[in-house]
């Protein structure tokens, strides 16, 4: 049993369920938390790929429907997260799943059409994404408007 209530004081139980696992006192390991906080860690790294890519699509949107407002800005803003998602797609291979599953990839289009329509003024976005997820990547893709 541990000393430290997973409900009281997470990083408090973290450090208590480490030094538990290095001195293989496995009888006395908060099993359920513990496998939560794993599965949580997944859902962080998704959390992040999906914001990452809510930014990078909304910027591409901007790019296409405001092409008067073109700035080295956006321009930066698409190169960096194009970068940030291809880094966590190497780091963490399984993520890649997540452009096979629908809902996700709805939730996220839905998510960068408010995003952009909420920076621009604009409701004249696509329904459905028109760029494959290789254009959304590609260093020498930029819509145009």
């Amino acid at each position: 049993m541990t000393t430290v209530a997973y409900d009281f004081d997470v990083i408090a139980w973290a450090q208590e369920q480490a030094a538990l696992l290095r001195s293989g006192q496995f009888s006395l390991l908060d099993i359920e938390h513990i496998a939560e906080e794993i599965e949580d860690v997944g859902k962080s790294e998704q959390r992040e790929l999906l914001s990452r890519m809510v930014v990078l699509l909304a910027h591409l949107l901007k790019w296409q429907y405001q092409a008067e407002r073109r700035s080295n800005s956006w321009r930066l803003t698409i190169i960096g997260q194009r970068k940030e998602v291809a880094y966590a797609l190497k780091e963490m291979p399984s993520l890649k799943a997540k452009f096979r599953d629908p809902e996700w990839v709805d939730l996220l289009w839905a998510k960068a059409i408010a995003h952009a329509a909420s920076e621009t003024g604009l409701s004249v976005f696509p329904e459905t994404c028109p760029w494959s997820f290789q254009q959304m990547m590609d260093i020498d893709f930029w819509p145009n408007g």
